[in-house]
């Protein structure tokens, strides 16, 4: 019995609150209310299910959160997919529910944020259109959402061989295909308060970045959806770790209040802007030139004083190139912002471009040993003594030439990534120099083409990683396969990457895969019929379809072409219920293999 039902039965079965035609008389329900009704009270006692949701124990005490449950009551009809407590409108609030002008206590209230958005694509192209859950009026379909999910087709790359496996090594990194709320909440079975760094890049809700959602409520379903994301996020990090999410202006200001109220005013550490473009946009008023990195510590206080034992010093450990002067790294010695920035242009060693030293004073330096030619670049040996003798405290302003998205571009055609706005290897390689260690893990749940993951893997970091769009097989696993065959990409060079490891590679378990082929080849509209039969028979269907309307005897869908028939069929199977759960992985109904259900059981078991 569903949460609905059982408050539904529970309210009929007092005579007093029903009427003659068997509905609920709210009127009364709401007056007993107001009189703490002893009958009512202790019948939602009496409901394990209903205790939980309207009941909060206080020390021997239990108390009735009477403003909560006169809301459900007075929602529509109980209509989990279309109601929330807020106001239409998005602002900054006292009591989390009416708009203010001002007050020393306050968060950011906005439509539907009491909801949980599943928010899955698998293409950027796709528009979908949103299922709100209420987390109050639906905790079983939350539940059901967020409950941990099977795997399938797990793969894993080494340097030596590409092969299928059916157990998971608590060391392995993981690469996983599917929808990244349903990801985060399956790796906190195993992961939870074990992640020492996030990075993540999000749709920026630019209206041309991929978060295809209805535009009426674009941005209150875009805080929503990264609100789901973060707050699972946040249980996923150690004490000690961080958290960078990485936006321009567009929304970056909205989330710094999210996030101040998911991990804590106290634990914002730094908003660091980056240069993000070196070149000039002449039809704006200000030309920006910078993207947003809000750093946040799951415990601002454990930051600083891990930081403060090594004198709030950069991390040093990424210098193990060594000559008879000692270890060092390679940095660019390009000079960033070329002309405008008053660096010469010349012709050294066969390599013209803009440098940060005047001629003279390359030759010295190549003289010296100071300058290394590596292809068709020159490199600069950066040496851990100088680095060791500088109190080098990280400001908020990056501005280094490689951070540019020219020089991401770059790196994209390097690779022969087919992949637009991938983000440079030289940014993630400062976050994880300062937020971790060889070793750590990093966690990146908006994948992409696999930037976070690739330099992980150089820095010697293992890695978690989340991507549901298609192009994870075409363009993210391919790049990370170049990693450990040794690609010379990136920071390739300056972490000295030779090639090795590997990873792991797995797919959330969808029920939609056999149902969607079967529509698929379908040739008659009785046919299409009984696909649709059988996703209402497993209640698959979107939540605001009825059967009825979708029959293939009479009414407008029976006047459709088979495509069309077939089309609609494939857009009204609701996504939002079509992973398997994992403690369904047995349930011979949704065919997984012999090899799944062993990986699955290997993920899950307890001990890592």
């Amino acid at each position: 019995m569903t949460f609905q039902q059982e408050l539904e039965t529970t309210l009929k079965n007092d005579e007093r609150f029903v009427a003659q035609d068997g509905q609920l008389l709210k009127p009364r329900i709401q007056d007993a209310v107001t009189a703490l009704d002893a009958d009512l009270l202790r019948a939602l006692l009496a409901s394990p299910t209903l205790r939980s949701h309207f009941f909060k124990e206080v020390d021997s005490f239990t108390i009735f959160d009477q403003e909560k449950f006169m809301w459900v009551v007075n929602s529509k009809e109980f209509l989990p997919d279309s109601f929330t407590s807020y106001r239409n409108k998005i602002g900054l609030s006292a009591n989390d529910r009416d708009l203010l002008a001002s007050s020393n206590e306050i968060s950011l209230v906005w439509p539907y944020k009491d909801c949980v958005l599943e928010g899955g694509q698998d293409r950027e192209e796709e528009k979908r259109e949103e299922v709100f859950y209420n987390e109050t009026l639906s905790p079983d379909e939350v539940g059901r959402l967020l409950a941990p999910k099977a795997f399938r087709n797990a793969v894993r790359y080494s340097d030596s061989v590409v092969e299928p496996v059916d157990t998971f090594d608590a060391d392995e990194n993981l690469i996983i295909k599917g929808n990244n709320l349903l990801a985060l909440s399956t790796l906190l079975e195993r992961y939870e308060g074990h992640v020492k760094c996030i990075y993540i890049d999000p749709p920026y809700n630019t209206g041309s970045d991929g978060f295809n959602y209805n535009d009426r409520f674009n941005h209150s379903t875009w805080l929503t959806f990264m609100r789901n994301r973060l707050s699972l996020a946040r249980r996923l990090l150690s004490e000690n770790g961080t958290i960078f999410v990485s936006l321009d202006d567009k929304e970056a200001h909205y989330c710094k209040v999210l996030m101040d109220e998911i991990f804590g005013r106290e634990n914002f550490v730094a908003d660091i802007s980056h240069k993000a473009r070196a070149s000039v946009s002449n039809d704006k008023v200000i030309s920006v030139s910078h993207n947003h990195l809000l750093f946040f510590a799951r415990n601002e206080r454990q930051i600083y004083e891990e930081r403060a034992k090594y004198g709030l010093s950069k991390d040093t450990s990424t210098f193990k190139l060594k000559d008879n002067r000692g270890y060092y790294k390679l940095v660019p010695v390009d000079g960033p912002g070329g002309a405008k920035k008053g660096n010469p242009y010349y012709d050294f060693l066969g390599v013209s471009g803009y440098w940060r030293f005047s001629k003279s004073t390359m030759q010295k330096m190549y003289e010296d040993g100071l300058i290394v030619k590596q292809g068709n670049s020159l490199q600069q040996k950066y040496y851990k003594s100088k680095a060791d003798g500088q109190r080098q405290t990280i400001t908020t302003w990056w501005d280094e030439g490689l951070l540019t998205s020219s020089a991401s571009s770059t790196l994209s055609r390097t690779l022969d990534l087919e992949f637009s706005n991938p983000k440079n290897e030289s940014l993630i390689e400062l976050v994880l120099e300062f937020a971790t260690q060889p070793g750590d893990l990093v966690l990146d749940f908006f994948l992409g083409s696999g930037t976070t993951a690739a330099v992980a893997h150089k820095m010697r970091r293992k890695y978690l990683g989340i991507e549901q769009m298609d192009y994870i097989t075409d363009v993210t696993v391919p790049r990370l396969k170049k990693v450990i065959a040794g690609d010379q990409s990136g920071v390739s060079s300056a972490q000295d990457w030779q090639g090795g490891g590997s990873f792991v590679y797995a797919e959330l378990a969808e029920q939609s895969e056999e149902l969607l082929d079967a529509l698929q080849t379908t040739s008659t509209s009785s046919e299409v019929q009984a696909v649709l039969n059988r996703a209402t028979e497993s209640g698959l269907l979107r939540p605001s379809v009825l059967p009825e309307q979708l029959t293939s005897v009479n009414g407008e869908f029976a006047a459709l072409t088979l495509d069309e028939q077939k089309r609609i069929a494939a857009e009204l199977i609701d996504k939002n219920r079509l992973y398997i759960n994992a403690s369904d992985v047995d349930d011979v109904e949704f065919g997984l293999r012999a090899s799944d259900i062993a990986f699955t059981k290997s993920f899950y078991q307890k001990g890592r």
